[in-house]
């Protein structure tokens, strides 16, 4: 089945008339296509932290949550709409912590009704700027995809971690936007397969020729000469939920260690976010979520650990160091990791055909393969619990 759309692409809805944000579970999602119901901005953040919506998503149901919130303050006096309005905003931008769309995307609503002079005027800038940041995410990504796409050869052949979601769009349909095709390597992403169900599920939906293979198979296909498919991996290639300034990609686990067999291969390693943070000098600056370890013993619901086994570990994410880092992707164009902060005094509006971008590296083959880099072990990364509170203000 082919269609020049995916169906996770409108995966968060807003019914206004219901009152109702409807979210499409992508815990069950392609096997299952069920939608969570959430009536409160409460239940919404609820959806992000149980892992109802990922990757872009969380920042899809903060807007609609934000949305959501001001249809529900419509009758209150001024000042006690704005305190509702600031108590779900703390609840949305705090769900999941290391993923940072859904903080800016509410402190952005927020300052846009700081100046409301009634509850009518503060409804209607919440409402508009909800949906401006949505249609502003999903523009941003298509830049981003072209700017990816600048970066790798005419026919790519690119590995991927996990579920890229506005990304992976942005940068298949910059693709389609110049006659080009990629071939896809996409990992399961343990443990919950968003790769082997997201991912995949939608390249294919989108005709995209992409082959699945298990997450410690990774660094194989990175060294193999023969490769994955039709031949050897040109580029690892994911989304990054984070980046500091210092050029550290905090991503899904798992992206640390591909990021490492890329470089001990000689292959490049491209990172893709909308923008760096830049509240977040290094990586340490980043909080990296612990999740339940009890969801390491199981996959879709089902235990696959020995019943003698009860300890088990799960970081969400993992901080990948800037010299494993090739290049950085950002809507505004491309940058090495110890620069990406000069994202944001780069031109918006700046054609991205034009930047400066590094040569396409040569395709690997059986006549040339990629050298084998020497490279350093990765620093150990320290991962904090997560203690965030629904009092403190997102910043």
């Amino acid at each position: 089945m082919s269609s020049t759309t995916a169906t996770l692409e409108h995966s968060v809805v807003l019914d206004e008339t219901a009152g109702i944000v409807r979210i499409l579970d992508r815990r069950v999602f392609p096997a299952r296509v069920e939608w969570v119901e959430a009536t409160t901005p409460d239940e919404v953040a609820a959806a992000i932290r149980d892992m109802v919506t990922q990757s872009s998503g969380p920042l899809y149901a903060a807007t609609a949550g934000m949305a959501l919130a001001a249809l529900r303050v419509r009758d209150l006096p001024l000042g006690e709409a704005r305190t509702t309005l600031g108590r779900a905003g703390r609840a949305l931008a705090t769900a999941r912590p290391t993923n940072a769309h859904p903080r800016d995307a509410v402190a952005r609503i927020l300052a846009a009704g700081r100046d409301a002079d009634d509850t009518d005027g503060l409804v209607a800038a919440t409402l508009e700027t909800a949906g401006a940041v949505d249609r502003d995410y999903r523009a941003a990504s298509l830049r981003l995809g072209r700017a990816t796409l600048s970066l790798l050869p005419e026919a790519p052949r690119i590995l991927t971690h996990c579920w890229a979601d506005a990304y992976l769009f942005g940068l298949v349909a910059a693709a389609r936007e110049a006659g080009r095709e990629i071939e896809w390597v996409a990992t399961e992403t343990r443990p919950y397969l968003q790769g082997a169900r997201l991912t995949a599920h939608s390249l294919r939906e989108l005709d995209q020729r992409v082959t699945l293979i298990t997450d410690g198979m990774a660094a194989a296909a990175l060294s193999s000469p023969r490769g994955v498919g039709s031949g050897p991996i040109d580029a690892v290639v994911t989304a990054a939920d984070r980046v500091a300034l210092d050029g550290s990609v905090v991503n899904k686990v798992g992206t640390l260690a591909h990021a490492a067999a890329a470089a001990a291969f000689g292959i490049p390693f491209y990172a893709m976010v909308e923008a760096p943070d830049p509240g977040a000098p290094t990586g340490d600056d980043v909080v990296i979520e612990d999740r339940d370890p009890a969801e390491v013993l199981e996959v879709m619901g089902r235990r696959t650990a020995s019943p003698l086994v009860t300890d088990a570990w799960y970081p969400a994410f993992d901080v990948t160091p800037p010299r494993l880092v090739t290049r950085i992707a950002t809507s505004r164009g491309t940058f090495e990791p110890a620069r990406v902060g000069e994202h944001f005094s780069t031109d918006p509006d700046a054609d991205l055909a034009e930047a400066a971008a590094p040569a396409l590296r040569r395709r690997r083959s059986l006549e040339n393969p990629a050298p084998v880099a020497s490279t350093a072990q990765p620093e150990t990364i320290a991962f904090r619990p997560v203690n965030a509170r629904s009092d403190e203000d997102p910043e």
